[in-house]
């Protein structure tokens, strides 16, 4: 029986970070991984993400590696830490994953995408401070979804629904999904891989392995590990998100917040028009095949 390769790229939710196994990290993906063929030992499975990833890590190091697999399933599942730094931009995240939806595509591969819900709901923030990264979110969801369908992929709509509020499903940082939510991510993906006819083999189970952590081992885990992950975010993204609020209680305060929604969708469309006119720039270039540079001899 021929084996199955599938890698995942992308961060700390593909890495597998609030799925703790011994003092490594599982997660969706390797729980994923056995369930695409018949005899769980036919596939292979190669996890590239890395926590902390954006698309364009994805791009330069992760797509590269991925290729020289030969895989026949790639997941890239990517995007939350692009909105949580102060360079975001919508035109550069679509870029970035034009490219490498085009590269694994292009090489004969599926490809598995999601999107994914914001990151201020899910940390609880103020509204004045969600509300940005909710924007932001909104916005490469909706690059996901039209590049996912240009690009024929599989497609998990994770953004919203009743798993996001349920917080048995996730782990203490209220960012990452704890086991129980990693296996019902896992199972969303294989009913949709299965139901395309990429997944033959039995749907991962959805019952934990193992208890879910205490609350005073939660506890500690934020006030350590968590702790240094959030200093780590505030000193690039803390100055740029308060100047988005301080825009966001301005506009409220005039009434036109709609603005600042008009904006970004404008944002994304010019994005998404900018790819569809490269592509049709590089197809008319095939068309016409090379060029003949002006005083060259004829052959």
């Amino acid at each position: 029986m021929r084996a199955v390769r599938f890698v995942a790229l992308g961060d700390s939710l593909t890495e597998g970070v609030g799925d703790p196994v011994g003092e490594d990290w599982r997660g969706w993906a390797a729980l994923l991984a056995p369930s695409l063929a018949e005899n769980p030992d036919a596939a292979r499975f190669t996890n590239l993400a890395v926590s902390g990833a954006q698309t364009r890590d994805v791009l330069t190091r992760q797509t590269p590696a991925a290729l020289e697999l030969r895989p026949d399933l790639v997941s890239v599942v990517i995007g939350v830490n692009d909105t949580l730094r102060g360079t975001f931009d919508i035109r550069a995240v679509a870029a970035h994953l034009d490219g490498v939806y085009a590269a694994v595509t292009r090489q004969g591969a599926t490809l598995l995408t999601a999107c994914l819900p914001d990151p201020g709901a899910m940390l609880g923030l103020p509204g004045a401070l969600a509300r940005p990264l909710a924007r932001r979110q909104r916005a490469v969801n909706t690059v996901v979804h039209a590049l996912s369908e240009r690009y024929g992929a599989v497609h998990l709509h994770a953004a919203d629904g009743a798993w996001i509020s349920d917080r048995a499903l996730w782990s203490a940082d209220r960012l990452h999904p704890g086991e129980r939510g990693h296996r019902q991510l896992a199972v969303r993906f294989h009913a949709l891989l299965a139901e395309a006819g990429h997944a033959t083999g039995q749907p991962p189970s959805p019952e934990p392995e193992f208890p879910a952590p205490t609350r005073a081992a939660s506890l500690l885990w934020l006030a350590t590990a968590g702790t240094a992950w959030l200093v780590r975010r505030s000193q690039d993204l803390l100055p740029h998100l308060l100047r988005l609020a301080a825009d966001e209680v301005h506009h409220r305060a005039r009434g036109t917040s709609a603005h600042l929604d008009l904006h970004a969708t404008a944002a994304v469309s010019a994005a998404l028009a900018a790819l569809a006119e490269g592509t049709a720039v590089d197809a008319e270039a095939q068309r016409r095949g090379p060029l003949v540079g002006v005083g060259s001899p004829k052959l």
